[in-house]
């Protein structure tokens, strides 16, 4: 059996995202910046996905920028805030993607802004007290903080977050990437300047996201070459994935709530099975909760000799999952979120679960018999008294 448990990383596309992209891979070709019909039909096609995609989140359609994804759309935005809206600090957590660390680093060396982490709570949510102290002194700031992690599924309150910069005048952020289409975001009175959409995890297109940007705000071009997309980003749009995009949020959207009903009782089943199943079994961040992020389970195994090989013992098993963010799986670090949580265990395995509207309960059932199969193989759990020998 074949089972992908990593939706996190990225998502099937669905057939009628296809469908919909198709006529524009073989009958409608033209470039939309070209002033005939063919070019006309394109551009037609491409400010209609815009315009659709604004009215589900209740904003203008000019404050939606096409972008390669939701690195990109993260970069674009710490971007425009630092060169475009004189933003001199930027403030973010240590669990951010690393699309916003290391952007936020970039410009902290070259001295275009300073980079500061924000303080969390024991929970991990951002101490919104301490926000408000730094916010209170200092030059114009950016605060940076995802929606949903990518990893453990923590949930930030994004109206407290922005209720505080809004007092202070600051401009904030947010990576909405694992939240957008799987939650209900009102652009319209949630208090962010800039939020970010990647394709590819709402079962769209891979290479395809935006960046929304408050209306009023100024952004200049982080790619150069034309004036497509209001002059925000120069290069031929990418009309075959624009109009998948579009598709993608119609879909989401509309099937909300039923999907998410869905996929929240599987994450409990699989919740459940492995509690059964595995002595020892214990969830990073509180993940198992239902105020987690509905789609993503991080679970801690307990130690065994070979804890090194579950991701893949799981994979030869037909079992697809993850050991944190895909867009660091080549290395050899341990997962930054889990350290910068503080639930990193080196004698512990962390492996990230992902679910998402295809997956079946026969597919959870199988994926908690194969982990509980392949740990009664290899071992059984260390003792107190063998972590103590390999320890000293």
């Amino acid at each position: 059996m074949k089972v992908y448990l990593d939706n996190a990383a990225t998502t099937p596309m669905l057939p009628q995202v296809v469908d919909a992209m198709l006529p524009f891979m073989c009958e409608h070709f033209g470039n939309p910046s070209s002033s005939h019909s063919f070019g006309r039909k394109t551009k037609t096609a491409i400010e209609q996905s815009r315009r659709a995609i604004a009215a589900r989140l209740h904003c203008p359609p000019s404050s939606i920028c096409f972008t390669s994804g939701g690195t990109e759309a993260d970069n674009l935005a710490l971007y425009a805030a630092v060169e475009h809206q004189g933003c001199r600090r930027i403030l973010t957590l240590p669990s951010e993607h690393s699309a916003v660390i290391k952007t936020a680093e970039r410009y902290g060396q070259t001295g275009g802004a300073t980079c500061a982490l924000i303080p969390m709570d024991d929970t991990g949510h951002v101490n919104l007290s301490a926000l408000d102290e730094l916010l209170a002194d200092g030059p114009k700031t950016l605060v940076s903080v995802m929606h949903g992690n990518n990893e453990v599924g923590l949930i930030q309150d994004l109206n407290a977050i922005g209720s505080v910069c809004r007092t202070h005048g600051a401009l904030f952020h947010s990576d909405t990437v694992q939240t957008m289409g799987h939650y209900p975001l009102d652009l319209s009175v949630l208090p962010v300047d800039f939020a970010t959409c990647s394709a590819h995890k709402i079962h769209g297109p891979k290479g395809i996201g935006f960046l929304y940007v408050r209306e009023g705000l100024k952004v200049g071009a982080l790619i150069l070459g034309g004036s497509q997309e209001r002059a925000m980003r120069g290069g031929t749009e990418n009309l075959i994935g624009i109009v998948g995009l579009a598709e993608a949020i119609k879909l989401a959207f509309d099937g909300h709530e039923e999907h998410e009903k869905h996929v929240r009782a599987l994450k409990r089943r699989m919740v459940e099975g492995l509690v059964k199943s595995i002595p020892g079994i214990q969830f990073n961040v509180q993940s198992d909760r239902d105020y987690a992020l509905y789609t993503v389970l991080n679970v801690s195994f307990p130690p065994h000799r070979k804890n090194g090989m579950l991701m893949f013992l799981l994979d030869l098993e037909g079992v697809a999952c993850s050991g944190g963010s895909a867009c660091s799986s080549g290395s050899p670090r341990p997962s930054h979120v889990l350290e910068a949580l503080n639930c990193h265990d080196p004698k512990r395995v962390a492996l990230r679960f992902s679910f998402s509207r295809l997956t079946t309960e026969a597919e959870i059932d199988y994926t908690v018999e194969a982990c509980a199969r392949i740990l009664g193989h290899l071992t059984q759990v260390i003792t107190p008294e063998e972590n103590r020998h390999r320890e000293s």
